[in-house]
């Protein structure tokens, strides 16, 4: 028999199982003396635990009171160096201020004052940052430290200590290069005249590792640590075991996590609540100073202040283990001879079981089915000899019942016909294997069952499984692999697996099909304003509109984002794809109402057709997505069959991006100059610094194709970082070769200019090419300042702050007016070249020109017309008093070779006759102009 086979084939499972059961038996005679060896150890290792456990909290209290007393020691220490640092700014701006401006810091240096060695610098800085007397070179400063300092200062009028972090500057290796710590913190307090305004800032710069000398005589191990905390959590100090660490602003963190410090003092153990860098578990102690925002924390590491302790927890454990190793062994030595007597009792009643666990052990259905036969041999019937519980119950029975049914008494239900006719093959083959999806009405109930039917002599060993839930997970997953999951929508995976057949399925009958490739316009505001959620709502709200515009053979695809694809099938002619395109821009022409928010978008559409426009998907996908693309250059909002030439134009702007990267890593662009010229005087007394490209195949590529690819690609920031670094370093060259520079003014583009790093990048290179950054301006579009006008503000701050001007580039082709040009306070603006262009050919154009100078003059600023290209420009400029001039009548934009000529030459132009009184600046313009 199979169950026979199936026993003898699964002897060593039976073992195991016997020896289960025989475990189970005789549990009480197993665990008796285990338990009684568990008792004994329990004992004694709980009187070993509870001793250690009083020790312990003893060498913990011993270690709290030790660093909380250590804490309040290193806190009196920092209070009274704070309180030297205040008295002594203040003798300092005392004695400056009463000097009027005579005192030496150097000299009093080179007599005693100021010469420890904790003390880095000790400087007067004037209103613009600049040393007046130092005790030591400023260039451990960076730059934007200075203006740190001066804009606090400036903008309160309080003259109380300030206390800041720093770092030495980069360009100054050789200081670091001295082993002195680097890291300064930073005294400063502001210095005012007779007048009480603003006259500039005292700064002493300490150490910082001065303020952990304090623990130089203290022995607190290798582990222990002692830190100088800020307001905000900052490092000013730190200091483990005998190392000073470095700390540094910006990174206030870098060793020990400050956010434990909610009290003013305090004890602790670090444990998870205190993190340190070196993840060393510590005692923590911390006092709070007074009168200055400053925390002193001290910690001792664990491992050193409990190392009595794990000395005595060692010789305690180490008896406690001897004693436990000699119970066991009696207790395993008792244990065995106890079950040696009882397993050979149990060995006889193993092999009885097999049977029952092999039907009963699984929820499987599990049938011995045995063939009956008629006189001829053949099979005539199936009878059911055998079945456990679990397979009885498939058919809502109990096993008894269901012994003995042969199939043929059932073979007008549909199930069991084909059940016989499965059997007789089964028969035949020897085995089968199927999963079934079972229809209504089956004796089962089920939806899904594997079959699996094995043949033993004239029997068939069958078993079912129910495989409904593992099907219906799987129907979920396909659908999951196949719809959005935002919008219901079928996704791209479902396009990918459809479009094939619906290609193969147009080309038999011959018909057209349509992709409608859209993308909705404006949709990325509404996510980046509103949020991601509004933006899934939007998203819903517009899969709806879509379908509702559809026939209902259609299909709609959202590939993800805001892009969908339409698919029509079949169509026509072209006028059906573009009737659908209208009715879809039509519809999203309506706004979006969803709850309180009304929401405003349109839809670019762009159509591929089959065979027309492709034969494969990604073909058809590719060129649908062009012409969308065409439709977005275009204006957006309405729709766009594709056309080779789409591809052509936008394979050459993407070829164009390419090379784009390509000259910025190669190094392809440089910088020509163009002049400008004192209007009155003729002298040069600026130029405007040009970017060309040099491409190596197509020779010089002009601006106007180059830089607006540059804009919408991303890549004009990058290109224009490169331009200010040439700038400076071709002014570096000159200035090393003795010329007399003249201001140089840079185009920043508005992209450039949103991203709020132009100061940033200025300073660096101004710094590294050691070029004075009143010799730069900037010229800025009127564009680029009205799209955030506070952040503006801040950007045009920091420029002005490094001593640069600011220049509006193409006055009047923008949006600027008078209340936001005294807003943003720029020292000149250009007349662009279209207004220049109608001096002498319309008074309309003069009267533009001399309204435009009058505003300009009368705000302070300076002005230069672009574009000058006649001598009877250049006369009409002068009558109206412009400051300066430049266009082709004075100079084309030349290399930097032949701008050295001209700047050796200087005046550019004859000198004029005088046409009108010389013009006299407003108030405060002086410093706005360029001599």
């Amino acid at each position: 028999m199979f169950l026979r086979q199936f026993v003898n084939n699964n002897n060593a499972a039976v073992v195991e199982m016997s020896r289960a059961d025989f475990l189970k038996a005789n549990l009480r005679l197993i665990l008796a003396w285990p338990l009684l060896g568990v008792a004994l150890c329990a004992v004694l290792w709980t009187a070993t635990m509870l001793q250690l456990e009083a020790e312990k909290k003893v060498a913990q209290q011993q270690a709290l009171d030790s660093v909380s007393s250590q804490s309040k020691a290193y806190g009196q220490y920092l209070l009274r160096t704070l309180e030297q640092m205040d008295q002594l700014t203040l003798q300092l701006k005392y004695e400056w201020e009463n000097s009027r401006g005579h005192l030496r810091l150097d000299q009093l240096k080179t007599q005693g004052m100021y010469a420890l060695p904790q003390f880095a610098i000790v400087a007067i800085l004037d209103r613009k940052g600049q040393a007046v007397t130092a005790t030591a070179p400023l260039t451990r400063l960076r730059t934007n430290e200075r203006s740190d300092f001066l804009l606090r200062h400036w903008r309160s009028n309080s003259s109380a200590l300030r206390i800041a972090l720093g770092r030495a500057n980069e360009a100054a290796p050789a200081a670091t290069a001295t082993g002195i710590d680097e890291t300064l913190v930073h005294f400063t307090r502001r210095l005012e005249d007779e007048d009480g305004n603003f006259d500039g800032v005292l700064l002493i710069s300490i150490h910082s590792s001065y303020f952990s000398e304090f623990y130089d005589s203290v022995n607190f191990g290798k582990l222990g640590m002692s830190a100088m905390v800020g307001e905000e959590g900052e490092l000013f100090s730190t200091r483990l075991g005998a190392r000073v660490l470095p700390v540094h602003a910006g990174q206030g963190t870098a060793f020990l996590d400050t956010s434990f410090l909610e009290t003013d003092s305090g004890a602790m153990e670090s444990g998870s609540r205190v993190a340190f860098s070196d993840k060393q578990n510590r005692y923590v102690g911390w006092q709070a100073l007074k009168a200055y925002p400053f925390t002193a924390v001290v910690g001792f590491a664990d491992s050193e202040m409990l190392h009595p302790y794990q000395e005595t927890r060692t010789i305690y454990m180490g008896i406690a283990f001897a004693v436990t190793l000699l119970l066991l062994a009696f207790t395993v030595i008792a244990t065995v001879l106890s079950l040696r007597l009882a397993w050979r009792h149990h060995q006889s009643e193993g092999v009885r079981n097999a049977y029952r666990m092999a039907t009963e052990g699984t929820s499987d259905g599990f049938f011995i089915i045995s063939a009956l036969r008629g006189d001829d041999g053949g099979i005539v019937d199936f009878e059911i000899v055998d079945c456990n519980e679990p397979g009885a119950g498939y058919f809502g029975v109990r096993r008894e019942q269901l012994l003995g049914m042969r199939l043929q008494s059932r073979a007008h239900e549909p199930y069991f016909r084909d059940l016989i006719h499965n059997y007789r093959a089964a028969m035949v083959s020897g085995f089968s294997e199927e999963e079934i999806e079972l229809p209504d009405g089956n004796p089962f109930k089920l939806r899904w069952i594997r079959r699996r039917l094995v043949r033993s002599g004239d029997r068939l060993a069958v078993t079912l499984q129910d495989i409904s839930t593992a099907k219906e997970h799987e129907r979920d997953l396909r659908r999951l692999a196949n719809e959005d999951g935002l919008t219901g929508l079928p996704n791209r995976y479902w396009l990918q697996q459809f479009l094939p057949g619906a290609l193969a399925r147009a080309a038999i009958t011959r018909h057209m099909l349509a992709l409608l490739f859209i993308d909705l316009d404006g949709f990325k505001d509404i996510n980046d304003t509103q949020g991601h959620a509004e933006g899934d709502k939007v998203l819903r709200a517009a899969s709806l509109r879509l379908k509702a515009v559809l026939r209902p053979g259609d299909h709609v695809v959202r590939l993800g984002g805001d892009e969908f694809v339409v698919v029509l099938d079949p169509v026509e002619d072209d006028s059906r794809a573009e009737q659908v395109a209208q009715r879809i821009a039509i519809a999203f022409d309506e706004p979006f109402y969803l709850g309180s928010e009304r929401h405003k978008m349109g839809a670019s559409i762009g159509i591929s057709l089959y065979p027309r426009d492709g034969a494969e998907t990604e073909v058809l996908l590719k060129n649908a997505d062009i012409a969308m693309y065409a439709v977005k250059v275009a204006g957006k909002g309405h729709h766009r069959f594709f056309q080779p030439e789409l591809f052509e134009t936008i394979r050459s702007r993407r070829e164009l991006e390419q090379s784009l990267v390509a000259a910025l890593e190669q190094d392809q662009f440089l910088v020509v100059y163009q002049p400008r010229v004192d209007a009155m005087s003729g002298q040069l007394c600026s130029m405007e610094a040009l970017v060309r490209w040099r491409h190596p195949q197509h020779g010089m590529v002009p601006p106007l194709e180059f830089i607006p690819v540059a804009e919408s690609s991303g890549l004009i920031s990058q290109l224009g970082e490169v331009v200010i670094e040439k700038v400076c370093q071709q002014m570096a060259h000159w200035q090393a070769s003795g010329l007399e520079l003249v201001p140089v003014s840079i185009n920043v583009s508005a992209r450039q200019f949103g991203r709020g790093d132009v100061h940033q990048v200025l300073a660096s290179a101004l710094a590294r090419h050691r070029i004075d950054a009143r010799l730069i301006e900037v010229e800025i579009t009127e564009s680029a300042m009205m799209d955030e006008q506070n952040r503006a503000v801040e950007q045009l701050s920091a420029i002005r702050a490094l001593g640069v001007r600011l220049l509006v580039d193409d006055f009047g082709t923008g949006y600027s007016s008078l209340s936001q040009l005294q807003k943003f306070a720029m020292d000149g603006l250009k007349i662009d070249r279209a207004f220049t262009m109608e001096l002498g050919r319309s008074e309309q154009g003069e009267v533009f020109v001399r309204a435009i100078l009058s505003m300009a003059h009368a705000l302070g600023m300076s002005v230069v017309a672009e574009g000058v290209e006649t001598r009877e420009q250049l006369d009409i400029l002068r009558a109206l008093q412009c400051n300066e001039v430049q266009g082709y009548f004075i100079s084309r934009p030349v290399p930097a070779e032949q701008m050295q000529v001209l700047m050796r030459k200087r005046f550019l132009i004859p000198l004029p006759v005088p046409v009108s009184p010389p013009y006299s600046p407003v108030q405060g313009e002086e410093n706005n102009t360029v001599s």
